[in-house]
């Protein structure tokens, strides 16, 4: 496996790797979900490439930059063992030199959930993944599904911009309770930890009565937020039944629609979702 640090080496490496190639973009701390993903590359393609870049832009001034959990000699054993064949590997002034001032913007989609709460978060990640496809030059490109907003903002960017590159989705990948796997677990205390599986249980309660003949939109907003509310170490930012297209709430759910949730304990801040469909 071979490690770029620059974008010169980056473009070098890719020059060598047969095609067709997978690309798995990652803030690293790797986790099974991530993995996953590689794996599912390698399955479709002849070459796979990872990125490990904690990328600034896609943070507030509030939020985690500095904290955020970095074990990057883990991450390049895992990636290495799960068939990786590059990982890309910048600084954050490989990336933004000075004097950068270049951004893509997706509208509408990013203006509401993850957007209306982190209103200058979609354009970081936008951007950097367009910077990141224009160094890799994938094939395809593997996203998690438990980031389902920003997996439909990366698939409108590419349709939008006409990018030459297929985005896949790919299951959430969870823990044995159920919780989706996140590398932010490892700020949740033990008794954090052991509350945050009432998210997966109330998304399941949803499931249920969806599958019962449920459609009230508001029913099954209520459903889940009563679940989590009955948590004392929960604070609940949203839940959301939405268009799967549009992202804008529903009231009655005719043929699908995204159920997710943002929940925080203490300082660390966990989002999950399903389809009903």
């Amino acid at each position: 496996m071979h490690v770029a640090e620059t974008i010169a080496q980056m473009k070098r490496l890719r020059s060598e790797l047969a095609e067709p190639l997978g690309f798995v973009p990652t803030m690293g701390y790797l986790h099974e979900g991530h993995l996953s993903l590689v794996r599912r590359a390698c399955e479709e393609n002849a070459s796979v490439a990872a990125s490990i870049f904690v990328n600034p832009t896609q943070f507030a001034p509030t939020e985690d930059f500095e904290a955020y959990p970095r074990d990057t000699e883990r991450d390049l054993a895992m990636l290495e063992e799960a068939g990786t064949d590059v990982v890309f590997m910048p600084a954050v002034t490989e990336m933004y030199p000075e004097g950068f001032s270049s951004w893509v913007e997706v509208g509408k989609l990013t203006e509401r959930l993850e957007g209306a709460s982190r209103p200058s978060h979609f354009r970081g990640v936008t951007t950097v993944c367009n910077k990141l496809f224009n160094i890799v030059e994938p094939t395809r490109a593997y996203f998690g599904q438990k980031d389902a907003q920003q997996a439909l903002v990366i698939k409108k960017m590419a349709t939008d911009l006409n990018m030459n590159l297929e985005i896949i989705v790919c299951p959430t990948v969870r823990e044995s309770d159920g919780l989706a796997m996140s590398s932010r677990h490892v700020y949740l205390s033990p008794e954090q930890r052991r509350a945050a599986v009432s998210l997966y249980q109330a998304i399941k309660l949803a499931e249920e009565l969806w599958s019962q003949g449920e459609r009230d939109a508001e029913r099954l907003r209520q459903v889940v937020t009563e679940h989590i509310r009955q948590e004392p170490l929960a604070e609940i930012e949203y839940v959301s039944i939405a268009d799967m297209g549009t992202l804008e709430e529903l009231e009655t759910v005719a043929d699908s629609a995204l159920l997710s949730l943002v929940v925080r304990f203490g300082k660390t801040r966990l989002l999950d979702n399903t389809i009903l469909q």
